[in-house]
């Protein structure tokens, strides 16, 4: 059996497996929370656009994150092959929050402030983009191209925890809201 080309990649198993698992158990967890969103019924119009919104993208950044972490686990031969493929996730990455934007501007249920629109477009992009710019840099310099990957993948995590946690709290508030004011029958 062939070695891997990238002894650089090596240094980085470690930490690669603990964001994997950590990536892979938090999208777990994401369905327990959607599990309990659909039992607590907030009171919302449309459900499925606020979803959409504020919901499912922590799930994507929690799978980019475990993808990161899969594509530089694997064995290459080249670096060419993982670059772009980072580079790709990079460019998808980017565009995703795209949609999340308009998503979360054509939504009727929650009115979004300014710490949303930072959690919730500007620092995905942010990582995203870092995670492209790195993916280039890699056949460059690859030792510091690993440290941007590193960050990005961090920085989604991260941003997946801010997000799922924001939503939990306010999907519960509303809850408890609703289960003080009289229901209309």
């Amino acid at each position: 059996m062939q070695e891997a080309v990238l002894p650089q990649l090596a240094s980085w198993e470690t930490f690669y497996v603990i964001v994997g698992t950590a990536a892979a158990t938090l999208t777990g967890l994401m369905f327990v929370v959607a599990t309990l969103v659909a039992a607590a019924r907030p009171r919302v119009s449309s459900p499925g656009e606020a979803f959409a919104a504020f919901n499912t993208p922590s799930v994507v950044h929690f799978g980019a994150a475990l993808l990161i972490a899969a594509l530089l686990s694997a064995p290459w031969q080249a670096i060419w092959p993982v670059s772009l493929l980072l580079a790709l996730e990079g460019l998808a990455g980017m565009s995703y929050v795209v949609i999340v934007l308009r998503r979360a501007r054509h939504q009727h249920d929650y009115q979004p402030v300014l710490e949303d629109w930072i959690w919730h477009t500007i620092c995905p992009f942010i990582a995203y983009t870092i995670l492209l710019v790195a993916a280039l840099l890699l056949p460059v310099d690859a030792t510091l191209a690993l440290f941007f990957i590193g960050t990005a993948t961090i920085l989604l995590l991260f941003i997946g925890i801010h997000n799922a946690w924001d939503n939990v709290t306010y999907i519960a508030l509303e809850f408890s809201e609703s289960e003080d004011t009289p229901q209309e029958k």
